[in-house]
């Protein structure tokens, strides 16, 4: 895939990079000598284009503007932009043979169709979390699903204020864990209750959604029988913590054959 020298460093476009995970890209991906940015791109219409991408992100010049296109050579394109903007970047990487790694949320059955699709050409990883709590997390709650075949599964995930999807990524994520735990693929699901009288079916999973002030992301699973309870939890601290394992991530599959690949295969080799 990359023509890159192994004594080189990794030539990364940010895709998103006038956003708060993007600002933390440009700003992080500066730290060692592991990475260069090759472009800091944003959509076309962003009050900061033409804007130096080190000031915007708070590390000082570093002579990469945001732009809306690029012709610069790069390794592996990070996307942290919209749903809407993924299809772009993901053809983008398709027509250049370049590793594509995303983090955008929010994203639709016919985004991983896409993905399916494109992982033939190209290395590509999506994941809606790239924390490796969160990427633990998920394996735990398989497990405990399993084992607790019978409780009372409920999530609760809470984010702050200016988050537009709900349930989030993650809770997503959490949800087909649980159905994999349990091998019941189709497992009811309600998203929050109200009413007077409200039953709940054998194996029902509920999803409640918090959006408030500027929490970063928490996400619990709660698995409860009669007489215990078991919640199984995830707090971030702070953003750096997803950039890192898109960094992570990218630094990994920069080096893969074409593929779709997760954070599992970055953080546990399976």
């Amino acid at each position: 895939m990359s023509e890159r020298r192994p004594d080189t460093p990794i030539r990364i476009i940010i895709a998103g990079a006038a956003g708060r995970m993007g600002r933390r890209l440009v700003a992080l991906s500066r730290e060692g000598a592991l990475f260069q940015l090759a472009a800091a791109l944003d959509r076309e219409d962003s009050e900061h284009i033409g804007t130096d991408s080190g000031e915007l992100s708070g590390i000082g010049t570093n002579n990469v503007p945001i732009q809306g296109q690029t012709d610069a050579a790069f390794d592996v394109l990070i996307d942290f932009s919209t749903p809407a903007g993924t299809e772009h970047w993901l053809d983008f990487c398709l027509a250049r043979r370049r590793a594509f790694v995303c983090g955008v949320t929010g994203l639709t059955e016919n985004h991983h169709r896409k993905f399916s699709d494109a992982s033939q050409s190209i290395p590509i990883l999506a994941a809606p979390n790239m924390s490796p709590g969160v990427n633990l997390m998920l394996r735990l709650v398989r497990d405990a699903a399993a084992a607790l075949a019978d409780y009372d599964a409920e999530i609760v995930e809470t984010h702050h204020r200016f988050k537009r999807d709900a349930p989030s990524g993650s809770a997503n994520a959490l949800l087909d864990a649980l159905r994999a735990g349990r091998e019941s693929p189709d497992a009811p699901v309600v998203h929050g209750r109200a009413g007077a009288e409200l039953d709940r079916p054998a194996g029902q999973i509920g999803i409640h959604s918090l959006r408030t002030g500027d929490v970063v992301g928490e996400h619990d699973v709660i698995l409860s029988g009669l007489g215990e309870t078991l919640t199984i939890r995830h707090r971030a601290h702070s953003r750096d913590i997803f950039v890192r394992g898109a960094l992570r991530a990218a630094a990994w599959i920069v080096d893969q054959k074409p593929g779709l690949y997760s954070m599992s295969d970055v953080l546990f080799d399976v």
